[in-house]
């Protein structure tokens, strides 16, 4: 087929390469003209393990335009913009309008529109009535939402573990459902607006449980169990699984925070309290919190205080920074008095580094510019880099009373105290505060 996506991110992008790859001809749209220039020069315009070794093999059947409305005709049109998240938690559809208004007014007659970007549910429905019937040109509309993680989006584009299409006309749906036929993943066909929901269903329910296992962490620490060998024990059953039991400072990146701000935010509008879901919001919120609240404890107090944070990126294998927990944690230090001194090794800051992180907090160059001199030490990334670091330098470097907190549970903690750190993490006890906790509940004296 001839394809067209609209937007040039890590959606849009990983969907137009692996489109090319299958043997499609493919337009990509791209407004921003930094990102634009990039792609035309061959270069991705982000970090996505593979994705650059997988364009240079498709580029000859890859074109990239200016607009949506400069796209050549296709059969299919795919939207993949950006769906921000203002302060109620309402989707900012401002850009999916846009690129739906644009396709409209230029698509050749049959063409499918199909929806990538995460759309509340019903604004398939709208915008068909807004937009495609208007056009009068026969334009269907699909709801195609997106399953990709950041880090490993090409693996997941190849080994999906479903498609869902969402459409109003059969023969719509299918030509959306033939361009993923070859990957052999299991198919849902629903209506528009199911489609839609299952996208925000499927982050919210990950979110809970993310959020959960957090809370049991916290629990975790005022019984004196461990963690880990918890969220081992809950993930041998097979009903629940192990997938996101990993506690640590919470969620965030582009999807999480976004779509259970706007599930919350559409329940209410349309009458129902969903309070399950705000309840998971804020236990999020409060993960940052509790590290701050740590470290005020552990230094006797933040200002003047030295902070290394290292992890800005989200999580590992993306350079994205949205709702990232370090960017957060690094403000609320800096906000508190402390000098704050940040590191990633890929991060992409939207602005100057001083400017996003706060006054007080600034970016290093590297993981020992960030911790010389520092009292603290949060891990809120876990990049293989800090797992694998030289501690004991890091201790060397570091100046009393050389505190860890390991928002992550990345690291060895006994291997931590024994080089002298007094070492915090999610849920853990371990060596000494282990056996003082043991020692209390005893009700005798830690030896």
């Amino acid at each position: 087929m001839h394809v067209g996506v609209v937007g040039a991110g890590y959606v849009g992008l990983v969907a137009a390469v692996g489109l090319a790859a299958a043997g499609h001809d493919t337009a990509v749209a791209e407004a921003d003209p930094a990102k634009l220039a990039a792609l035309r020069e061959g270069r991705v315009p982000f970090y996505e393990p593979g994705l650059q070794e997988w364009l240079d093999s498709v580029a000859a059947r890859m074109t990239f335009v200016e607009s949506a409305g400069s796209l050549p005709p296709c059969d299919v049109v795919l939207i993949a913009v950006g769906t921000p998240s203002g302060p109620s938690g309402q989707t900012d559809l401002t850009q999916v309008r846009q690129a739906v208004r644009e396709v409209a007014a230029t698509a050749r007659p049959g063409t499918v529109v199909a929806m990538k970007s995460t759309v509340p549910p019903g604004t398939g429905l709208e915008l068909v009535r807004a937009y495609l019937e208007p056009a009068g040109r026969d334009l269907a509309y699909v709801s195609n939402p997106e399953f990709l993680r950041e880090g490993k989006a090409v693996d997941d584009w190849l080994h999906p573990d479903r498609v869902v299409v969402g459409a109003a006309e059969p023969g719509a749906g299918e030509r959306v459902a033939e361009l993923y036929r070859h990957l052999g993943a299991p198919l849902l066909m629903t209506d528009i607006t199911s489609a839609e929901m299952v996208k925000y269903a499927s982050n919210a329910l990950l979110a809970t449980k993310i959020s959960f296992i957090n809370e049991i962490a916290n629990v975790c620490e005022l019984v004196g169990a461990h963690i880990d060998d918890v969220a081992r024990g809950v993930g041998m059953d097979p009903r629940l699984g192990s997938h996101f039991l990993q506690a640590g400072i919470g969620y965030g990146g582009s999807c999480f925070p976004k779509d259970t701000r706007a599930l919350d935010f559409t329940a209410a509008l349309n009458g129902y309290s969903f309070e399950l879901l705000t309840a998971v919001i804020e236990v999020n919120r409060r993960q940052r919190i509790r590290v701050v609240q740590r470290l005020h404890e552990a230094l006797g107090g933040l200002a003047g205080r030295s902070v290394a944070v290292l992890g800005l990126s989200f999580k590992p294998g993306t350079d994205d920074t949205r709702e990232s927990p370090g960017v957060e944690i690094a403000r609320m230090l800096a906000g508190a008095g402390a000098e704050v001194r940040a590191y990633d090794p890929v991060a992409r800051l939207s602005q100057e580094a001083e400017q996003v992180l706060g006054p007080g907090a600034r970016r290093t160059a590297t993981l020992a510019e960030a911790v010389a001199g520092a009292q603290a030490v949060v891990v809120a990334t876990e990049w293989q880099e800090f797992r694998e670091a030289d501690w004991a330098a890091v201790r060397r470097a570091m100046e009393r009373p050389w505190v860890i907190f390991d928002g992550r549970n990345c690291l060895d903690g006994e291997a931590m105290e024994s080089l002298g750190f007094t070492y915090f993490a999610v849920g853990r006890q371990v060596g000494r505060r282990r056996q003082a906790a043991v020692a209390a509940r005893a009700g005798r004296p830690c030896e």
